[in-house]
């Protein structure tokens, strides 16, 4: 898929909508991507992953173990991906507002582990969940996404495969543009949930 039609996918099925967003980091945007949306159809969601599966298989020559994800908006995405790359599929939850592996879920020592989100901005829940990862006796493979919206390399000493890397501003709430301050706020992100 080609950069305009994959936009032109993410307008259609509501992924990029336009607003004023307060995203999960705190921060403003004039643009939300809310990947989710791809998974009301199963076969949007299919086409995307295994797009993004083909240059993640471009791009990481090892077997892959395991793809771990951050709940809520990892969930689905991690396991679609896993799916395409035929193997496991877990997910960090929040418990006392911090990433911790529920359920039972654990990797073999030595695992090749990928990491999956849908959305990395301020890379804040990858670098948490990159944290608890380094602590644990696997291989961090790579880490991929649906849309790297990042203003920098936020993820220190890794680079991110994405479908699609969208240059999208983002504000401090002191800091508003004029054309953001003339819409409502709202919130779409799941961290508070």
């Amino acid at each position: 898929m080609k950069t305009e039609e994959i936009i032109s996918l993410f307008e259609k099925t509501k992924v990029l909508q336009y607003g004023h967003f307060i995203l999960s980091s705190g921060k403003r945007s004039g643009t939300y991507c809310q990947c989710s949306k791809l998974f009301i159809d199963p076969k949007i969601a299919n086409r995307v992953c295994n797009e993004l599966t083909k240059k993640i298989k471009t791009q990481i020559n090892k077997t892959i173990d395991y793809v771990a994800t951050p709940a809520l908006g990892g969930v689905l995405v991690g396991y679609e991906i896993a799916r395409c790359l035929e193997t496991k599929s877990v997910f960090f939850e929040r418990v006392n507002k911090k990433f911790e592996l529920r359920r039972g879920f654990h990797f073999k020592n030595d695992s090749n582990v990928l990491f999956v989100e849908d959305v990395i901005t301020t890379g804040k829940a990858t670098n948490e969940c990159l944290e608890k990862l380094s602590d644990m006796n696997i291989n961090l493979v790579g880490i991929a996404c649906i849309v790297d919206r990042s203003e920098k390399k936020v993820l220190q000493e890794h680079d991110v495969i994405s479908l699609l890397k969208l240059n999208i501003p983002i504000f401090e709430e002191s800091e508003l543009p004029e054309e953001l301050k003339n819409f409502p706020a709202t919130k779409p992100g799941s961290r508070e949930i």
